[in-house]
């Protein structure tokens, strides 16, 4: 076994952390309590090309592995929660679809426009009524007249609503002629009539990310714009998620990551009782669990990384790593505002902030319960 990072992840850990840092790190604080979508600092992810890392040269991409990526939105998490979950989303959510099930046209219309930072393209699952359950999907679908009818709504969908963003791979019910119902996933582009897409507001935690409910009104779509075949959409939507728990895992990780560091130097700042407050052992231990818990969900996440660029099968350890980046990211926010005491209630303080941004990660792209459920069936239970 090696762990030992190539020269090229070092780069791109190092070239990413001075971006955000340098860039994000002094207007995250104000973009939250604006709630305001930053399109200048995603045009620059853009420019940086962390849109599309995976991607091949030809499609606008940069022919990185999936490790080079989940670092990249390890590094952004460490900063901001916001905009990790802008680079997430966009890849994992919606290049991802688009790359693994597109028809050669689809991606050369597509994917070089999507990896510029110049557009964004969501991911449209989940529903009011079908969030765990995906399958229970109300929005249906229907071909007439060599075209694709649309009817119903999605919610909490990342990056659904912006200026910037083009369309939208919905999954729709298809009711046969025999009667049986099958999904079908369709490619929406954001002026088709009869799609409405509006913006979701008053959120606890993403507050600079955008978020969307997506309408549609006898919404037509070109028969040509079917994503994969028909009856194929189930298949598609949750390969793609295999995929993005891998995303939600590096934001998880970069969280606790940023978390620890405002809990250490603040530890390491703050006097009482005439010495730092890292020296009682209290604190010197919550650290010390903080440093392990980091370091295991790391080894647990590149593995899973690693198994996906070997073109193993990972689709136990994807779920492994989103449930436990996930836990880690919320037991290390937790210990890190305690640390800070009644300054980490404080939105003077970053820590706040990182305590509100990993509530949702137990929660998207599959709860902590689901994630325990597809673990129990992978080992047999």
């Amino acid at each position: 076994m090696n762990f030992d990072l190539t020269e090229e992840h070092k780069m791109i850990r190092e070239t990413v952390r001075e971006f955000a840092e340098r860039e994000i790190k002094p207007v995250a604080q104000e973009l939250d309590e604006k709630a305001e979508f930053s399109y200048p600092l995603t045009k620059r992810m853009g420019e940086l090309g962390l849109f599309g890392m995976y991607l091949p040269e030809k499609y606008g991409g940069q022919g990185s592995d999936i490790l080079s990526y989940i670092i990249a939105v390890e590094e952004i998490a460490r900063i901001d929660g916001s905009q990790a979950a802008t680079l997430a989303a966009h890849n994992s959510l919606g290049i991802g679809p688009l790359y693994y099930f597109g028809s050669e046209e689809q991606k050369k219309k597509y994917l070089p426009q999507l990896c510029t930072g110049e557009a964004l393209w969501s991911f449209g699952l989940t529903e009011p009524g079908a969030g765990s359950d995906s399958r229970a999907s109300k929005t249906t679908i229907e071909l007439i007249d060599d075209e694709w009818v649309i009817n119903g709504s999605k919610i909490f969908i990342t990056n659904g609503a912006s200026d910037i963003n083009i369309g939208s791979t919905v999954q729709a019910v298809q009711t046969m002629p025999d009667g049986s119902k099958q999904f079908t996933t369709v490619i929406v582009d954001k002026n088709m009539a009869g799609f409405k897409r509006v913006a979701m507001h008053n959120k606890m935690m993403w507050r600079a990310s955008d978020t969307a409910e997506l309408f549609f009104d006898d919404c037509r779509v070109p028969k040509e714009n079917l994503l994969g075949t028909i009856g194929q959409g189930s298949k598609i939507m949750l390969a793609t998620l295999d995929a993005g728990r891998l995303s939600i895992a590096a934001m998880g990780l970069g969280c606790a990551q940023g978390a620890y560091e405002l809990a250490l130097n603040y530890a390491k700042e703050r006097k009482q009782f005439g010495q730092a407050i890292s020296k009682f052992q209290i604190n010197a231990f919550k650290l010390a669990d903080m440093a392990m818990k980091i370091e295991l969900a790391r080894n647990l996440l590149y593995k899973a990384c690693w198994l996906k660029d070997e073109n193993k099968p990972y689709g136990l350890e994807a779920a492994m790593s989103k449930l436990y980046c996930s836990e880690i990211a919320k037991e290390v926010a937790d210990e890190a505002v305690q640390i800070h005491g009644g300054y980490g209630l404080m939105k003077d303080y970053a820590v706040e902030r990182f305590y509100r941004d990993q509530r949702l990660l137990q929660i998207g792209e599959g709860t902590s319960e689901i994630q325990r459920l597809v673990i129990s069936r992978y080992i047999g239970c």
